[in-house]
């Protein structure tokens, strides 16, 4: 299958991209950090991987069309990148830090979906995944940012399966709480702990076949990996 991924630089993205290609996928990741993407291309030359802060449509434009140009439409896009706020009241997130979040994580998954998902429904297939959390369907103090951000893919991700044609799929997937660098550095109730979870390489273990069993009888839904 052809996958896009976004935020492939660490975590759940660079685990997940190294699953899919080490069960004969071909990947095509973006990150923001030149450093992860260039070890990246070093071990894996017959993937592409590109520099690409999905915040800033232009640049999503430009990898979308190098991608479908080259390869054609995927088979399965996947909206992994985020950022984690810092752990503060909301009256004490300023406006940048705020602006810096939801241009990540919730402009950053339509310029996404602008980009890729008009090629995937000319073909009429493919799957849209669109990475969710607990805190996307509740909430906890001092995240508030991060909270509204994920209650917003939640909605889109909706909107979004009600627009697809016949033969395709959109769903949010709730991954769990992992041992990430982001859960390692949020200290709330919902990530305490984070050294006895679950390490990404073993979440993606678990989440490539799930992942790839997603068909258009899964549209709409809110999946939690693990349910």
């Amino acid at each position: 299958m052809k996958i896009v991924i976004t935020g492939v630089s660490r975590g759940l993205g660079r685990a997940l991209a190294e699953e899919l290609i080490a069960g004969g996928h071909s990947v095509f990741g973006c990150g923001r950090s030149g450093e992860a993407i260039f070890e990246l291309r070093m071990a894996y030359p017959e993937q592409r991987f590109a520099v690409v802060d999905v915040g800033l449509d232009n640049k999503v434009a430009l990898w979308a069309a190098d991608v479908l140009g080259s390869y054609g439409a995927p088979d399965i896009l996947i909206n992994n990148a985020a950022l984690m706020c810092r752990r503060a009241p909301l009256w004490e997130q300023g406006d940048e830090e705020l602006t810096r979040l939801l241009d990540a994580n919730v402009r950053g998954t339509a310029n996404v979906i602008r980009h890729f998902v008009p090629a995937m429904v000319a073909a009429q297939r493919g799957v849209i995944v669109n990475l969710s959390s607990s805190w996307g369907r509740g909430v906890a103090p001092h995240v508030a940012p991060y909270c509204a951000s994920k209650w917003a893919i939640g909605g889109l991700t909706r909107a979004l399966a009600e627009e697809l044609p016949q033969g395709m799929a959109a769903v949010t997937l709730d991954p769990g709480v992992i041992d990430t660098d982001m859960n390692r550095g949020n200290e709330s109730g919902a990530a305490g702990g984070a050294g006895e979870l679950l390490r990404p390489a073993d979440w993606a273990k678990l989440a490539t076949p799930f992942i790839l069993k997603l068909s258009l009888i899964d549209n709409g839904k809110a999946l939690t990996l693990g349910e």
